[in-house]
């Protein structure tokens, strides 16, 4: 990205805006926020889907029988595949325009998610999760880029962040309730299928209110860097998943050493090409980079819990889908209500206290959840995941607002891919680190003789196998494996607590002095 990037009709960094300009500007007001309203759609689009899975793990689990590895590369191939592709989706935007790809990414999201559907086989699912991310790498940064060069004002900036990060949130309660009261009456499939008329309505909206942006000036699109980012990420994150799960093997260890090589390969090359996919002066702003740290510890840290909450109400406390999804719901509250005001509240305070205080507060809540047993009462549960909400919708939203503010408008394509990166980057780590210990703890627990191998899989494959097995030997089954699940978990959720507390210590040093536009 380089300072050439610039929104249709705004002036170069530099320049001072003529009358004409801020009258057209001011004309162009209310169309700004319909234009949101087409921004938000993208985000719901990518927030349903991913709370979705986790409702309908246990389905896919049962009717697709997959390995514990696999079904492992179910929830995270997804994120894997995202994350080595935004930089590079954010960079070919910004060259053939975001809106464009914005609609198009839309499209393609629409039509795999009926290849998530309609999977037969543990392997389909894997290679659709995976296309459905090469589709979603085109749609986040173009969001957040598009806010970027639409909302000048800063304070008018910070609310659309707001209300953008409100909806991945509403997202995250829309897709359980949604996803819950359709596995009780449809198949699992039906679940992504939610996407195709959310599309639809993007698409057809989109395309008269969005504005385009795009760069003038953009330069070739490295393929070179496009290749070494993907596979510097995928083999970064796989080795780091397989040693997590396998300890140390030759074949993970190899995957690492490329990875690494590769992404420092991409680094050199950006800092020789006279127009980079992604100009690493960014990361000399300590409040982008710290933004950016935060964000990606902030997702591992909850990985854990957001993956395997769906799994223990449904398959240890007998919740039915539904149920599971109205659970839920306080965490999407409270951080939709977070996210509104944290714009004000970091004006008023500052920056590092309300981000720091947030990360707090989820580190406290995810500690009290170690808490856990097969039996814990809603009450507490719900409380710890509105504490959850609240304190990760103040800390998202304004690292967020922190990434867009403290670059220019003509590189908020590349910020906008370097945070959208950040998040699922620690998604996939979360999963493969966080995931594992659950896996990992749950795979040695004690079984009656004659259990099946897929009983050892997953809790969705032990419930399974207790359906063929005798009463006495299949309620055995069932609560040794139970218990031993619920021990992963709180395993997991405390090291998500310990990551959580680190990050909000590290976010009160790194943020410190930072301040977003318009504060007095």
């Amino acid at each position: 990205m380089t300072s050439t990037l610039r929104h249709e009709g705004a002036p170069r960094s530099g320049e001072a805006a003529s009358p004409g300009e801020i009258a057209a500007r001011a004309q162009r007001r209310p169309g700004r926020w319909l234009a949101l309203s087409v921004l938000v759609l993208a985000v719901l689009l990518v927030a349903v889907d991913a709370t979705v899975l986790g409702l309908a793990t246990p389905y896919i689990s049962e009717d697709l029988e997959p390995s514990g590895t696999q079904l492992l590369w179910i929830g995270d191939v997804y994120s894997f595949v995202i994350a080595g592709l935004l930089v590079s989706m954010g960079s070919l935007g910004d060259r053939i325009g975001r809106k464009r790809i914005l609609l198009g990414g839309a499209t393609a999201f629409g039509l795999i998610s009926v290849l998530n559907a309609y999977a037969a086989t543990a392997g389909t699912m894997i290679l659709a999760r995976a296309l459905l991310g090469v589709a979603g790498a085109t749609l986040m940064p173009a969001t957040l880029a598009l806010i970027r060069n639409i909302f000048h004002d800063p304070r008018e900036r910070s609310l659309a962040v707001g209300i953008w990060g409100a909806t991945a949130s509403a997202g995250t309660a829309v897709g359980p309730i949604v996803g819950g009261f359709l596995l009780e009456h449809f198949w699992w499939g039906s679940v992504f299928l939610m996407n195709v008329p959310v599309m639809v309505v993007l698409v057809l909206v989109g395309i008269r209110t969005l504005p385009e942006s795009r760069n003038p000036n953009p330069g070739p699109w490295d393929l070179i860097s496009v290749g070494l980012s993907l596979i510097g990420l995928v083999g970064v994150v796989y080795a780091v998943k397989e040693a997590a799960a396998h300890g140390f093997t030759w074949p993970g260890a190899a995957t690492g050493v490329l990875g690494v090589a590769a992404l420092t390969g991409f680094v050199r090359r950006q800092l020789t090409l006279p127009v980079p996919l992604l100009d690493m002066r960014l990361f000399r702003r300590r409040g982008f980079s710290g933004a950016v740290l935060a964000d990606l510890l902030t997702v591992l840290g909850m990985s854990g819990l957001v993956f395997f909450l769906s799994q223990y109400l449904q398959l240890v406390q007998g919740r039915r889908p539904f149920e599971a999804g109205l659970a839920e719901l306080p965490a999407a509250v409270g951080a939709v209500a977070a996210g509104l005001v944290a714009g004000t509240a970091a004006r008023r305070f500052s920056v590092r206290a309300v981000v720091s205080g947030g990360l707090a507060a989820v580190g406290l809540a995810l500690a009290a959840l170690t808490l856990l047993d097969r039996t814990t009462g809603y009450s507490i549960i719900g409380a710890a995941l509105l504490v959850v909400g609240v304190g990760a919708g103040l800390s998202f939203t304004v690292t967020a607002d922190v990434i867009l503010s403290s670059v220019p408008r003509d590189q908020a394509g590349a910020a906008s891919a370097v945070s959208e990166t950040a998040y699922e980057l620690g998604a996939a780590l979360g999963i493969a680190l966080l995931g594992s210990i659950v896996t990992g703890v749950y795979r040695d627990f004690t079984a009656p003789s004659g259990t099946p191998a897929m009983a050892h899989e997953s809790l969705g494959g032990a419930v399974e196998a207790a359906r063929h097995l005798p009463a006495g030997t299949g309620e055995a089954l069932l609560s040794s494996a139970r218990e031993t699940f619920v021990e992963g978990l709180r395993l997991a959720t405390g090291a998500g607590a310990a990551v959580l507390l680190a990050t909000a210590v590290a976010a009160w040093f790194l943020l410190r002095g930072q301040r977003l536009e318009g504060s007095s």
